[in-house]
């Protein structure tokens, strides 16, 4: 299948008898996923769970690992809190404190702390090591469904609430420092890992907030239809994946499923996007993602050198390179030479590193052989242009004979008269 000239490549991983509620990545490039009163872990790769948690009393609503990937927490339906060790299936321990679901769980950045947020209103710091509440904050009005820790100081954490604000707390200050106004129920909050953006989503809305500025609201975008439910530096709902640019908030892609989307996740290395949908299906989506990676890097590169080429410095900035940061050029010039939108850059490009470079032929196996490849694409290229032009040519003539026979047809339909003096004059 292919969506806007990107290839997709979609792997149905497993199929749930129940509704796929929350989808996490882990850095040893294994997925998680829970559905109903478990949590199955897969390999990258594997079509069926290399493990399942099933040690939960009612439904388990979120999870997350550890960042070194050995220890997993998870929230359920009935208010438990449960850490388990990715070697074995049992709990370590159970902590009892919120009296409603738990839907918002995560590691703070010192690894010793999770934060929790339930339907009881409230969200709870505890200390895992010694298995303790630590503080409670009792300020949302409504439903804690997300949230998210600061990745750089541990004492920062994020939550949104069906209240629509999201509030950002201070461990060290036992309240809130922040709170903004969503304007719907939120069901989703990212903090950028610089910790100065934070995105929220709820209803049709996902808002960017500079909290570098007090929280203030850079953008509000709509493009969806109905409620979005998740984001990761990406947003989804009703049957989309939309991929924003966080330099100008503008969709640069989006991918469609089958079934309303209930969470999705990407892995650390942006390789591969995984969405869970209502029907119970996993689907794990890699070819495409890196192709709009790419796709997108490059535009960000030939932007540069138009930029380098207006004020004359394209040359200077090639000079001078080393066998990788040369090799690394070519590579840019072999694979996205014969895209047309590109091509009148970088074939002139191409022409700069050939004349700067043409002295050291020979010395790099390597970059010789990428000479040759790009070499033999220019030529393949010059003949596709001959060909066009050729093509162009009796395209022309055809077209000039189709308005003379124009003009003659309507000649026939005026007087005689007229369609002999118009002979006479031609």
């Amino acid at each position: 299948m292919e969506v806007r000239g990107y290839k997709v490549a979609y792997v149905l991983v497993a199929i749930q008898t129940h509704p796929i509620l929350g989808i996490w990545c882990c850095i040893k490039s294994r997925l998680f996923s829970s559905a109903s009163s478990r949590i199955h872990i897969y390999g990258r790769y594997s079509q069926e769970p290399i493990k399942t948690f099933s040690r939960f009393k009612d439904t388990a609503y979120c999870a997350t690992f550890r960042q070194d990937g050995k220890l997993l927490v998870a929230g359920s339906e009935d208010g438990g809190i449960q850490p388990f060790d990715i070697s074995g299936r049992t709990p370590l321990r159970r902590f009892e404190g919120h009296t409603k679901a738990v839907h918002v769980v995560d590691f703070t950045a010192d690894k010793y702390h999770v934060v929790f947020g339930a339907d009881d209103y409230t969200v709870k710091l505890w200390d895992i090591p010694n298995s303790k509440e630590i503080l409670t904050f009792k300020e949302h009005s409504d439903y804690a469904r997300c949230g998210c820790a600061s990745k750089l100081n541990s004492d920062l954490f994020i939550t949104g609430s069906y209240d629509h604000t999201v509030k950002m707390f201070d461990a060290r200050t036992n309240k809130s420092v922040l709170s903004v106004e969503h304007g719907q129920p939120v069901e989703s909050v990212l903090l950028f890992p610089s910790g100065g953006l934070l995105v929220s989503a709820g209803g049709r809305y996902v808002k960017v907030w500079d909290m570098l500025k007090g929280g203030q609201l850079l953008v509000s975008l709509k493009n969806h239809h109905k409620t979005v439910t998740c984001l990761c530096l990406s947003s989804s709902g009703q049957r989309k994946v939309k991929v924003y640019s966080t330099a100008s908030y503008k969709v640069v892609h989006s991918f469609d499923y089958a079934a309303l989307i209930l969470s999705l996740a990407l892995s650390h290395q942006d390789e591969t996007i995984v969405v869970g949908m209502t029907n119970g299906i996993l689907s794990v989506n890699t070819e495409n993602l890196k192709h709009l990676t790419e796709s997108l890097s490059l535009l960000v590169t030939v932007s540069i050198i138009k930029e380098l080429n207006r004020r004359g410095d394209l040359a200077n900035a090639l000079v001078g390179q080393n066998e990788k940061e040369i090799s690394h050029a070519l590579n840019i010039l072999i694979r996205n030479l014969s895209q047309p939108r590109f091509a009148p850059v970088l074939i002139n490009v191409a022409e700069i590193i050939i004349d700067i470079y043409l002295p050291v032929i020979g010395q790099s196996p390597v970059v010789d052989k990428k000479f040759l490849v790009l070499q033999g694409l220019v030529e393949k290229e010059i003949d596709y242009q001959k060909e066009l032009l050729e093509t162009l040519g009796m395209m022309d003539m055809l077209f000039a004979t189709m308005r003379r026979k124009e003009s003659t047809s309507m000649l026939e339909h005026t007087s005689d008269g007229f369609l002999e003096k118009k002979k006479i004059e031609s």
